[in-house]
């Protein structure tokens, strides 16, 4: 038997000839595919060294997990166009291949994922933001999961559009039970990402004020100050107009002082100089003004405004009360009273 008679023997549909094209083309496939890969990554790896960012370093994880079974099913895949198949097996192979392609961008796709959760909480040391950001990649990853799910159903004839119209009846039957539920989850993640407090923030809350011990999936806990524990829903919490003191880096403190109508002009003059210099002693103060504002009705009346360098309330207070027992000391030496309520009755002699 010649050659030319050899090469068209047929087996499964396909001459001899046929399968030595596949089989070459197989090996070409291969060989492409394996050097697009090293190509791809000889290239990311020099911009790695250029760029200062780390997206790079992901795209370099994204190529490497496509491994050679990949390439060599791959290859498969193409040199097999070249032959002639029954039905049902070019049918299993497409629907191995969809599946393969799409696990592979599924993969693909969490690999970046992770990066943007990484990117998000890296300088967190909040352990509730990072386990929020943590569950929503969760999340959208068993989206990706079911989504790939329906997109490989459809392509073998299943009527999805009638799976997901169940599946959405189903849903919104669901979410109207747990409306209250879910509307706190969600809550829970505006709080964690968009931060308006955070965990030992002072905040006031309508007519509710206190320090926040926890931030959980449901509700905030807040320590008030008389001791007892406050709960409330993250949804009010979202929905509330919120005064954060945590935030704060310095509180401003404005407010009067008042001595006698019988102090001398030249010592009125010297008031404002020595709560001045008063202010001024103080580590964690910054001055501001002083200044002779008002004739009351018992009392000649300065104002006094300065700033406490500390958001902290007890810190506050402490340099307010140093600062106002510094002020009746000097007034003390220099012999200024600080005035009182009271009346001067003028009796008349007739």
């Amino acid at each position: 038997m010649d050659n030319q008679n050899f090469l068209q023997i047929e087996f499964l549909g396909n001459t001899v000839q046929d399968f030595i094209i596949a089989a070459i083309a197989f090996v070409l496939f291969l060989a492409i595919l394996k050097l697009f890969q090293t190509i791809i990554l000889k290239k990311l790896k020099k911009l790695a060294l250029k760029t200062k960012t780390d997206i790079d370093d992901t795209l370099i994880e994204i190529v490497n997990t496509l491994k050679p079974p990949f390439y060599s099913f791959l290859a498969f895949y193409f040199a097999l166009q070249f032959l002639t198949l029954s039905d049902i097996f070019a049918k299993v192979l497409q629907v191995a291949i969809l599946v393969w392609v799409i696990y592979q961008v599924i993969i693909a796709v969490q690999i970046l994922i992770n990066y943007i959760v990484r990117k998000k909480i890296g300088g967190e040391d909040d352990e509730a933001t990072k386990s929020a950001a943590q569950m929503l990649s969760g999340v959208l990853k068993f989206a990706l999961w079911v989504f790939g799910a329906l997109f490989v159903l459809s392509n073998l004839g299943v009527n999805v559009s009638s799976l997901i119209a169940g599946l959405g009846i189903g849903g919104i039957a669901i979410a109207f039970a747990l409306q209250n539920i879910l509307g706190d989850l969600f809550s829970s993640f505006s709080i964690y990402f968009d931060k308006p407090f955070k965990i030992g923030d002072f905040i006031v809350l309508g007519n509710q004020m206190g320090s926040v011990k926890k931030i959980g999936i449901k509700t905030t806990r807040i320590q008030t100050p008389q001791g007892e524990e406050l709960v409330v829903s993250n949804s009010e919490l979202t929905k509330s107009q919120i005064r954060n003191f945590g935030v704060m880096e310095k509180r401003r403190n404005l407010h009067h002082i008042g001595v006698s109508y019988s102090t001398p002009p030249e010592k009125l003059k010297n008031i404002p100089k020595m709560i001045k210099e008063i202010i001024y002693k103080q580590d964690n103060a910054e001055y501001s003004r002083v200044h002779f504002n008002n004739f009351g009705d018992y009392s000649l009346t300065f104002q006094i405004v300065y700033y406490v360098l500390s958001g902290d309330y007890t810190v506050f207070m402490d340099t307010q009360q140093s600062i106002n027992l510094q002020i009746i000391e000097k007034f003390k030496q220099e012999g200024i009273e600080i005035a009182f309520p009271s009346q001067t009755i003028y009796l008349e002699k007739n």
